[in-house]
């Protein structure tokens, strides 16, 4: 107990000193002991203060440091995204005349058949045993599997599969492609199977039509038949022009061999059809066919008399 009273003595005595320090600080701000001993406190109370602050300061640093590495992260996310961007801009500013005519003949054949396509770019072809390309384009630019794939000339194939920013390309020549197609004029339906790498020369691709009283004749043009739903090939695409008919009296179908319209071993600009058309373009976008030569007017034996000539012999006496 008497511990107890003595400490409550001294707390008493401490507050009274200290409630006078402060009014007597008030009343002599400027000059007086009081500021001697606010200086004291300054350098003691400072020197503490210095101390935390050597303490705190290289913390406050890291964290600051670790907040400006997550900014500077962001912003050299950024800038890769905005090089990628411009190195894209600059390759299409860098086509190739070559490239850049076969996309306005691809832009051209879409616009007539109502094709809504995207384009792409043919960066690899497929393994030795298969016809199959690589292209630039995949999922996120909006392509599927089972899409019609076309150039500027033509068919070209259907997408298999696809990635991200890459798909696969069957080509319509392929030995496991098969086509329905329709004969431009006469209407009549067949299909049309891929040569593969058997066949050498221009007819790659090999035609059946289904009615055995069909007349063919080289130089008749096909286009896509189109399946429903446009997938996997839509309607209207030019295929090719038959060059040989095969004869066969027993045979209960018309065979024919077909040169395609594009020439897949000089791919480099294509489209995927990613929208089919309303309606069906039918025969017109295929290409004008050549019209033919004239033949040259054989010279006459003898020359027709002018008016008003005499004929040989006439003249009398």
């Amino acid at each position: 107990m008497h511990d107890t009273r003595r400490t409550r003595v001294v707390l008493a005595v401490l507050l009274v000193a200290a409630l006078a320090l402060i009014t007597f600080d008030a009343r002599n701000s400027a000059a007086g002991p009081v500021r001697g001993l606010r200086a004291i406190g300054g350098i003691v109370f400072g020197s503490a203060e210095n101390v935390a602050s050597g303490v705190t300061q290289p913390v406050a640093a890291f964290l600051g440091n670790i907040g400006s590495a997550a900014t500077a992260q962001s912003t050299i996310s950024g800038l890769q995204r905005q090089v990628v961007r411009l190195r894209a801009e600059l390759s299409q500013a860098q086509l190739s005349k070559a490239e850049a005519a076969q996309l306005s003949k691809l832009l051209q054949l879409a616009g007539r058949g109502r094709y809504r396509i995207v384009a792409a770019n043919v960066i690899a072809s497929g393994p030795a045993y298969e016809n199959a390309v690589t292209i630039d384009a995949g999922s996120a630019d909006g392509i599927k599997p089972d899409e019609t794939v076309l150039n500027g000339d033509g068919l070209v194939g259907v997408v298999t599969s696809v990635s991200s920013h890459t798909a696969t390309v069957q080509l319509d020549t392929d030995a496991a492609s098969t086509v329905g197609v329709r004969i431009a004029g006469t209407g009549e339906i067949g299909a049309v199977t891929g040569l593969g790498h058997s066949q050498d020369g221009p007819a790659a691709l090999r035609l059946q039509v289904f009615d055995a009283n069909a007349v063919l004749t080289p130089g008749q043009q096909l286009v896509t038949f189109g399946s429903v739903g446009g997938r996997p090939y839509v309607p209207g695409v030019p295929v090719g022009v038959i060059t040989r008919v095969v004869a066969s009296a027993s045979a209960l179908t018309k065979i024919a061999y077909v040169r395609p319209f594009a020439d897949n071993g000089a791919l480099g600009v294509v489209g995927v059809v990613i929208v089919p058309p309303r309606r069906n373009p039918r025969d017109s976008v295929l290409p004008r066919p050549p019209r033919p030569t004239p033949s040259p007017t054989p010279s006459a034996t003898g020359a027709t008399p002018s008016p008003g000539a005499t004929p040989a012999g006439g003249a009398g006496g």
